[in-house]
């Protein structure tokens, strides 16, 4: 893989903004911890210092070893980076007499600089800092102002090396892409050939190499990542892949067999296997969020098991892992405080010995829909809301039953059919209904139910890693809740979730 621009994080929640819009720019970079990252850094183009929730002045604040970057590489330094630069090289970095957070214009830009060609007068910036910048490093010009930063950019002279104190990556900056590829492209000369088929072309190649005549086993669930990863996988090893799509009883209605008869036309090796009454029986009495998701990834991995040893010197599992959970499990912090589990992150048992291959562990979201467009997969397959690995099992509260599997089976499809039907579904990211572990009093034509409530939740995204609710029509809102609670035996109330990610999370469990 074509290395380009290194990213250094400092702990930021913008860290892997940067990287999104490095990407946009059709230029590949990769995200390491400042601490942590390559020593052999020849294959790289520039290097981007993001920010950081540390001060520069705090004792415990992220000393990064800059002595193969600086004066060797263009470097660009954002906020927490700008002010180290700063702090430990003859300038001052001090408090700020007002936390310098939000939205800000530039009031000042220096003429005839690369950085801001293109750039408008007053062009808005997002900032994010209690520090400031009050003296530049030395050899450093100051290249823009905000009403409130007299620093906001700066260049040292005698290498390519820029500071800001804003965030260019984030929306709110309305010329941040316009300065990243400024930098990048003009300044760093850094080659912008990250393009989805040059991604097949050399993934296709890597995986010929490295897999060669060996034998790869690879869990398909229907979703976006794991199809991906089939056709790119078919196209480099062909019969040696061995698909296996295992229904754990908790998948959509019909699912099962829908997507199979999806995958038959694609040439793709694939069996299915139907353990629905096994998952069940192992989740029976349990209530526990997480304890559900490591029933379901344990008897996953045993079923699976099972399968993968009826094909003969199988040497590889494949896994439909994408980038950021790459990145959050080498976070500058570690991997972070655990949520909750993810079903394609941990690692095997002992006693399944293959050899991990991960063809899209450097894409995002967005990135691997791309890939599969250039590959020729069904968009409406591409366009396919994500969809967790436990299944149902975290969007049925409580303890799961039969029953209940079937009750919410029943709501999630007249809600995925209502919004495909209105032509909603492809401007939501993700749907679907939580049956609640409540019952609520209602009235059915003269007698009185006390029947299940079910919420509906459909929010608008990019990759997940944010989220915001979407403004449903209440029309639709009111045909669908009419037609759940008169069609699926069981339910007689209908919610709508209008909580946004953070501080809620998209999944309820």
């Amino acid at each position: 893989m074509q290395h380009n621009v290194l990213i250094l994080d400092f702990g930021s929640q913008y860290t892997q903004l940067i990287a999104r819009r490095v990407r946009e720019l059709n230029i590949f970079c990769e995200i390491f911890p400042y601490n942590h990252f390559p020593s052999d850094l020849s294959a790289y183009k520039a290097v981007i210092l993001g920010g950081s929730p540390f001060s520069v002045r705090a004792e415990d604040a992220p000393h990064p070893d800059l002595s193969q970057i600086r004066g060797k590489l263009p470097m660009l330094a954002v906020c927490y980076g700008a002010q180290y630069l700063a702090h430990f090289s003859g300038g001052e970095v001090a408090a700020s007499n007002t936390r310098e957070y939000g939205r800000a214009n530039l009031s000042y830009i220096k003429d005839n600089e690369v950085f801001f060609e293109g750039v408008s007068e007053n062009s808005q910036v997002w900032m994010s800092h209690s520090d400031s910048i009050k003296a530049l490093p030395t050899n450093a010009v100051k290249l823009a102002s905000t009403h409130d930063v007299e620093f906001a950019a700066y260049k040292i002279e005698g290498e390519t090396t820029y500071g800001i104190q804003y965030h260019p990556e984030v929306f709110h900056s309305t010329d941040g892409s316009k300065m990243l590829e400024n930098f990048l492209v003009k300044i760093a000369e850094v080659p912008q050939n990250f393009t989805p088929n040059a991604f097949v072309e050399e993934m296709v190649g890597e995986l010929k190499e490295k897999l060669g005549n060996d034998k790869v086993v690879l869990g398909l669930s229907g979703g976006v990542d794991s199809t991906v990863a089939a056709v790119l996988l078919n196209q480099a090893i062909g019969k040696n892949l061995y698909c296996i799509f295992v229904n754990n009883g908790l998948l959509r209605k019909n699912e099962f067999q829908n997507v199979l008869d999806q995958y038959k036309g694609m040439g793709l090796n694939v069996k299915g296997v139907d353990a629905g009454d096994r998952f069940l029986s192992e989740l029976a009495g349990i209530s526990d969020p997480e304890t559900k998701r490591k029933t379901i990834g344990r008897v996953f991995i045993e079923v699976f098991d099972d399968e993968s040893h009826l094909i003969e010197d199988v040497k590889w599992l494949a896994q439909g892992t994408i980038y950021p959970d790459v990145i959050e499990s080498v976070s500058v912090k570690g991997p972070s405080a655990t949520i909750k589990s993810h079903h394609n992150v941990g690692g095997l048992p002992d006693y399944m010995k293959l050899k991990i291959v991960e063809p899209l562990r450097m894409l995002f979201k967005d990135e691997v829909r791309r890939v599969g467009a250039t590959l020729g997969i069904d968009p409406e397959l591409l366009g396919r809301h994500p969809f967790p690995g436990p299944g149902l099992s975290i969007r049925i509260l409580g303890d799961i039953t039969p029953e209940k599997v079937q009750i919410l089976q029943d709501v999630d499809s007249v809600f995925i059919e209502g919004l495909k039907s209105w032509g909603l579904y492809d401007k939501v990211w993700q749907a679907g209904a939580i049956l609640l572990p409540v019952n609520s009093v209602g009235v059915m034509g003269d007698e009185r139910t006390y029947e299940k409530v079910v919420a509906l939740r459909a929010v608008e995204s990019t990759d997940g890693m944010t989220a915001d609710w979407v403004h449903l029509p209440y029309d639709f809102l009111m045909k669908v809740s009419n037609d759940i609670i008169n069609k699926v035996k069981g339910v007689n109330r209908v919610v709508y979730d209008i909580s946004s990610k953070p501080p809620a999370t998209i999944e309820w469990e």
